[in-house]
């Protein structure tokens, strides 16, 4: 009697190991899948325009069940989509240099627009990171702030049928003029990554990095 129940404990505790094994392989294969899907998308958002970042974002809140619009290149008010799913919320897009933070300026605009569109909600969303002082006024205002760690999360909310490197190959960066002498500035593929260079090469030589 004593080794059958010897034998029954044996038996649950494999079972409980063996399902303890199961749960966390795929834990670590749901997270390796995660890290692999922000390691495929990160970077491009990284080397994307502001323009290109709009894009991305509505389509990302399209397929988190939001109906967004971008507004206009100039004059939206401090709005670059709006988007309406329950509420209607303004949204102001910051493409940031990772390590450069989104000051108190991005919240005192989008502010603005929520007054101008009538909106009930207003958010920030970037590739970076806020300073202090503006999640200090963004709590005052009740401006909801998406940081980099944020975006991340939204992207792991839904299996995009879309990639970052398709918006950044696919979309044409907002147009500039060249610093230098006025001219048209056009985009070109160098050896790695794309970039501005004057319409009037050779004569003009000057470049710009697509995400200036």
């Amino acid at each position: 009697m004593d080794n059958f129940i010897t034998s029954i404990g044996y038996f649950l505790l494999f079972v409980i190991l063996f399902k303890g094994s199961l749960m966390l392989y795929q834990s670590i294969r749901t997270r390796k899948q995660q890290q692999a899907l922000l390691k495929a998308d990160m970077p491009y958002i990284d080397k994307m325009d502001g323009r290109q970042f709009e894009i991305y974002l509505q389509i990302l809140f399209r397929h988190l069940g939001y109906h967004p619009e971008v507004t206009k290149q100039s004059g939206d008010f401090g709005a670059d989509l709006v988007m309406e799913r329950d509420e209607k919320i303004v949204v102001q897009a910051k493409r940031y240099g990772y390590k450069n933070r989104v000051s108190l300026s991005a919240v005192q605009e989008v502010y603005g627009a929520k007054a101008y569109y009538r909106a009930n909600q207003a958010w920030v969303v970037t590739n970076s990171y806020f300073t202090k002082q503006a999640k200090e006024l963004a709590a005052a205002c009740d401006v909801k702030l998406v940081d980099r760690r944020d975006l991340q999360e939204l992207i792991r909310a839904i299996n995009p049928t879309f990639e970052a490197k398709e918006i950044y190959e696919n979309v044409t960066p907002e147009t500039r003029k060249c610093s230098e002498c006025g001219k048209q500035l056009v985009v070109r593929q160098g050896k790695g990554d794309r970039f501005f260079g004057c319409s009037s090469f050779p004569s003009c030589r000057h470049t710009e990095k697509i995400n200036k």
